[in-house]
């Protein structure tokens, strides 16, 4: 009797010994897959921050891009033509009045500069304030016939989400400008309680799914920035059909 107790209670203490081995084993499967969840969350932290600042690197690029091509293309030239009238003035006093409509011309443009020159534009772009300023910019330059519509109620998106859509858009429309041969471009947004959907189509002369990567669009890219802020990165076009880029950001509740 005492022996069979004996027993019963090393079968106890061993099958307790067991159950404590395989609960420790539970639980560094646990750290180790919370571990490595915790290092994925880390690095795809890492990742997102190192787009954004990418983004922003490219942002401030462009826009510098765009300065020099508006000092050079625009205000260079109509402080040209100012100092042309200028000349002509001493024997034509009477044409004084348009050196000052092309001075003030001028100061316009000067000012709209200034307004990308800001830091605060690429720090903390507004998303639909910088989408104006760029359409505006394209019809003043005569580079293409840009229009802006808006739907809905307009709300701002947290700041790295804009910069990312901002860059995508960015892209679609350098590409629109230097390679597509459109004289149309149409930017709209639809503000929806839940989502933010942007709609980019230009009449240039488009492209075949084969040529995606040849024309610089750069589709993979714009869908992996796309991913990084929950949104959905699509590009329709055609020989002759034009190009459209349709953006849908899923905002956060």
């Amino acid at each position: 009797m005492e022996r069979e107790a004996t027993e019963g209670m090393i079968f106890a203490v061993i099958g307790l010994v067991g159950l404590c081995a395989i609960v420790v084993f539970l639980f560094i499967v646990f750290q180790k897959k919370k571990n490595a969840l915790l290092l994925h969350q880390i690095e795809a932290e890492k990742h997102f921050e190192q787009e954004i600042a990418e983004s922003q690197i490219e942002i401030r690029e462009q826009t510098l891009r765009n300065i020099s091509w508006e000092l050079h293309d625009n205000i260079g030239q109509l402080l040209t033509l100012a100092k042309i009238q200028l000349q002509s003035v001493v024997e034509h006093p009477e044409n004084i009045h348009e050196v000052t409509q092309t001075l003030g011309k001028s100061l316009t443009e000067i000012r709209a500069l200034s307004k990308i020159i800001n830091p605060d534009f690429i720090s903390n772009v507004k998303l639909l304030e910088a989408i104006q300023l760029e359409t505006d910019r394209f019809n003043r330059l005569n580079y293409i016939s840009a229009s802006l519509s808006i739907k809905g109620i307009p709300q701002d998106l947290d700041a790295k989400s804009e910069i990312v859509i901002f860059r995508i858009l960015q892209e679609f429309f350098a590409n629109t400008i230097k390679h597509s041969k459109a004289t149309e471009l149409d930017v709209s947004l639809n503000y929806a309680p839940e989502k933010l959907i942007i709609i980019t189509r230009d009449n240039g002369i488009g492209f075949s799914a084969g040529q995606k990567t040849k024309n610089g669009i750069g589709l993979s890219n714009m869908k992996k920035r796309g991913n990084l802020i929950n949104a959905e990165i699509n590009i329709e076009s055609g020989i002759n059909k034009g190009t459209t880029l349709t953006i849908v950001h899923i905002c956060k509740p």
